[in-house]
């Protein structure tokens, strides 16, 4: 695989789970990493905040910026990303990790919840990326990744959770569209999913799951970073999948990544 030392690359979502991953991956080639979250003060129930991942990114070797930033708001987003570029001097990657969780039927799923995920998921995704557009027309191999899974219309996707569903797909559907319309500029525009569960607390909105049958955030960090070390006009409108990525640079024992080997896997969701 090839460095992202010196690149700017700008994630949302990015004080815990799958983002700080990413962010600690890019940081040990020594990226510049903006950590662009709403955590900024602890919360016991969830570890982790901008502070925090800050530190870990410049303990693994890379620059980091953190910003405080609900991507709800466009105001802040539109800060926060002049604030990236005043800092580090452009965009050259953005990230679209941040993402909300609810997996009920339409019942029990009341509007707070829907119109989260939807402002969260989609719009945040759509706003993120207008955002950085033009200073990612301006770099020499500008990416955008989602973490969103393939478009698939079979409606046992949508029937137990049609809120969650439409949420995840609205990144997934910027993906399509974004990829075509950005093609002529340069830039890539990809979505890359976990052919597995992963271990990040987001298993907690998830019942029944046990975090013995899933594997470790490491394995989405290195897809991501082949994806975002690649030419950005060889590959783009992909819908990914992180072992089938890496499977793809020679690597065939993911044994490493399963937090207890030897335990049977469970798929993720939208995945056969």
């Amino acid at each position: 695989m090839k460095s992202l030392k010196g690149k700017t690359v700008f994630i949302t979502g990015a004080s815990r789970g799958i983002g700080l991953e990413i962010g600690l991956r890019a940081a040990r080639d020594g990226a510049n990493i903006v950590i662009a979250a709403k955590s900024a003060v602890a919360n016991p129930k969830l570890p982790g905040t901008i502070h925090t991942a800050a530190a870990a990114i410049e303990a693994a070797g890379g620059r980091a910026l953190a910003l405080q930033c609900d991507i709800r708001e466009e105001d802040e987003v539109r800060t926060a990303v002049a604030s990236a570029v005043e800092h580090f001097g452009g965009i050259d990657i953005l990230v679209n990790n941040a993402s909300a969780i609810w997996l009920r039927g339409v019942a029990d799923t009341p509007m707070k919840r829907y119109d989260l995920m939807h402002q969260v998921n989609a719009r945040g995704t759509f706003l993120c990326s207008q955002a950085c557009l033009p200073h990612l027309q301006k770099a020499a191999n500008p990416h955008i990744l989602m973490l969103s899974p393939p478009l698939d219309m079979n409606r046992k996707w949508f029937a137990p959770h049609v809120a969650y569903t439409m949420a995840k797909y609205g990144m997934s559907m910027c993906v399509l569209g974004m990829a075509e319309e950005f093609r002529s500029l340069g830039i890539a525009v990809n979505a890359l999913w976990p052919r597995t569960v992963i271990a990040t607390d987001a298993l907690n909105m998830i019942p029944g799951v046990n975090r013995e049958n899933a594997r470790k955030p490491g394995i989405v960090a290195d897809a991501a970073h082949a994806i975002l070390t690649s030419p950005s006009h060889e590959r783009t409108g992909g819908f990914l999948i992180d072992e089938e990525v890496l499977a793809q640079c020679g690597i065939a024992d993911f044994s490493s990544y399963a937090v207890a080997p030897g335990q049977d896997l469970l798929p993720d969701l939208f995945l056969d």
